[in-house]
């Protein structure tokens, strides 16, 4: 694969194009699912191909084609140029930020191949995780899967970069519906990290499975959650979406530049708010972190070669940083944040979510317990909604617990809360400590015209927040 790159940069040199990268990636993915005690989907897919960008008089051409031949690829080569070419009296121009050069490779910690792992283990694995989750005298359906996935790239531009990495991911995935009356509960457990088949064996499935049908059953006779405003805690695994949707997505600097506002809106964190908005209180401190490990947004170098790296996007409240690529960090100035990246061979990189994390505190979820008067604990998104510029919110969550005057009093059935960002932020009272943080994987993040998905991480600990808006959801 290397080779190859390094004569497709050869070809490119030949044609003089002010910039040209390629990327050659290979991805094999493994998917097992079981449903009420049967195998229903035993899957593996893999895909290669090699991904062509050029800069022509400061207009973008790409190619892609599903081949490893350099017959091939100098056909999408010369397809790319055309395209920027043709491109050269309209359309927006693009300069990029200056970068370091670096030849080097990468591969993601992991200590158990999960391709190696036999798949009748697996499968036993699954059917094992259904036998406790059908134990529920309520339990109307179960659902468990595993996911794999290993995926290999090389980059390499006319600047003379050169770099080669493999990412292995595993994570698992259980649902149990309960049904009673007219009554119907959900509680379910997934995760994906940049991980070996070690991580599914850490996870200890059956147990997990063992108290989701408890709860499930338990939401069946909890009461209807209570509405006004009020204090709400939210478990690190809403956080993860909480931080997604409302931090995240708002600090795309190609959404923020309005790049992206024919398909996936813009951003109310404009740029004239870069170093002086209050975006949240002063406890909240929020960093863009490609180094840390196991994320799904954790790698060596971006998919324009640009070093990973740790950011911070907000100190202490204010606003002081964006996701960037070197195209739309040359906008404000700056070098890029490293966080372009790709779904793969066939999508030309654009400004994505790395791993967002919200930095530890000083409190416990057990503090935050025993300084509510009245509020709500909430647990495992449900649904979600957000409007384009990210600003206004409701998300509903499967599982919450009524706190009252320290003590956690019942569970609550379908709770859901609202807010406005900077004001939701600004209400960030107390935030967990190291020991409570946890890494989450988002595996189906959708942006682009076409259409990519791309897998992106968030890392929390608890959190505590005041005159929140918290009512019942249908």
């Amino acid at each position: 694969m290397k080779e190859l790159a390094l004569n497709i940069i050869d070809l490119l040199k030949l044609k003089k194009v002010f910039y040209g990268d390629v990327r050659i990636v290979k991805i094999v993915n493994e998917y097992i699912s079981v449903k009420d005690g049967i195998v229903e989907d035993i899957s593996r897919s893999e895909t290669e191909g090699i991904g062509i960008r050029v800069l022509v008089n400061n207009r973008w051409g790409f190619a892609a084609v599903s081949s490893l031949s350099i017959k091939d690829a100098e056909e999408a080569l010369t397809r790319a140029i055309e395209i920027a070419t043709s491109l050269s009296k309209v359309g927006r121009e693009a300069y990029l930020s200056k970068e370091d050069v670096y030849v080097d490779s990468y591969v993601s910690k992991f200590r158990i191949n999960p391709f190696k792992v036999v798949l009748d283990d697996k499968i036993a694995l699954l059917l094992a995780v259904d036998e406790v989750m059908k134990r529920g005298r309520y339990v109307k359906q179960r659902i468990s899967s595993l996911e794999f996935r290993d995926f290999k790239q090389v980059f390499a531009n006319t600047e003379s970069s050169l770099i080669d990495q493999r990412f292995v991911d595993s994570g698992a995935s259980l649902t149990v519906l309960a049904a009673r009356r007219n009554e119907l509960q959900q509680r379910s457990f997934s995760n994906v990290l940049r991980r070996g088949y070690e991580y599914v064996e850490e996870l200890n499935l059956t147990e997990i499975a063992g108290r989701l049908v408890e709860e499930v059953q338990e939401l069946l006779f909890a009461p209807v959650c209570p509405s006004g405003e009020m204090d709400v805690i939210i478990a690190p695994d809403q956080m993860a979406l909480q931080i997604h949707e409302s931090i995240g997505h708002a600090l795309e600097l190609d959404r923020v530049l309005g790049f992206e506002a024919s398909y996936a809106g813009t951003s109310f964190a404009s740029i004239d708010k870069l170093g002086t908005f209050k975006y949240g209180s002063d406890i909240l401190n929020v960093f863009q972190d490609s180094t840390i490990q196991y994320g799904l947004g954790t790698f060596g170098y971006d998919d324009e070669g640009v070093k990973a790296q740790k950011l911070q996007l907000i100190e202490n409240g204010i606003l002081r940083g964006y996701l960037s690529s070197r195209e739309s960090a040359f906008h404000i100035k700056k070098r890029s944040s490293g966080a372009a990246r790709a779904q793969d061979w066939s999508r030309i990189p654009i400004v994505r979510m790395t791993n967002i994390n919200l930095q530890p505190g000083e409190s416990s979820l057990e503090r935050m317990i025993d300084s509510t008067k009245y509020g709500v604990l909430l647990k495992t998104n449900k649904s979600w909604s957000i409007d384009d510029k990210r600003l206004n919110f409701q998300f509903g969550t499967e599982l919450g617990y009524l706190v009252v005057n320290g003590k956690v009093k019942s569970m609550v059935r379908n709770p859901s809360y609202t807010g406005i960002t900077p004001v939701f932020w600004n209400n960030l009272v107390m935030v967990g400590n190291e020991g409570e943080f946890e890494m989450y994987g988002i595996t189906g993040c959708g942006k682009g015209e076409p259409g990519q998905v791309m897998r992106v991480g968030h890392g929390s600990p608890p959190c505590k927040f005041t005159n929140v808006q918290v009512l019942p959801s249908k």
